[in-house]
């Protein structure tokens, strides 16, 4: 916990650092919901075919879904939802057309069951 699923349109590929993306995410994220960064995971979803708004081409997008333990007040989820946003469009900067850049953030289930250990243990 904190997960997050990043899709982003094929065309940013180039323009997207996605490593760094996350590499700045997980400390952002630990500041804002005072947890560790160690604690946070990211998997990226390229998005070969997109549509946007009214289909013209130059336009791409970002929408990254985060997933929280339950109990972070609105006030909390809110902030990281604006602190992610701005990092998508500081990282997104470079990139060629419109970006329309997403977040969402939500709440794990209470079934979610987590295992952090050597493979086959």
């Amino acid at each position: 916990m904190p997960h997050f699923a990043v899709d982003y349109s094929a065309s940013l590929a180039g323009a997207f650092d996605r490593r760094a993306f996350a590499l700045a995410l997980h400390p952002l994220t630990a500041r804002v919901l005072d947890t560790a960064a160690t604690n946070c995971k990211t998997r990226f979803r390229r998005c070969e075919e997109v549509v946007v708004a009214d289909g013209l081409p130059g336009q791409s997008l970002v929408h990254v879904e985060v997933a929280v333990l339950p109990g972070r007040t609105d006030e909390a989820k809110a902030a990281l939802s604006e602190a992610v946003l701005a990092l998508v469009r500081e990282h997104t900067a470079g990139a060629e057309g419109v970006v329309h850049a997403s977040v969402n953030v939500g709440e794990l289930s209470a079934s979610y069951r987590r295992h952090i250990g050597a493979a086959g243990a």
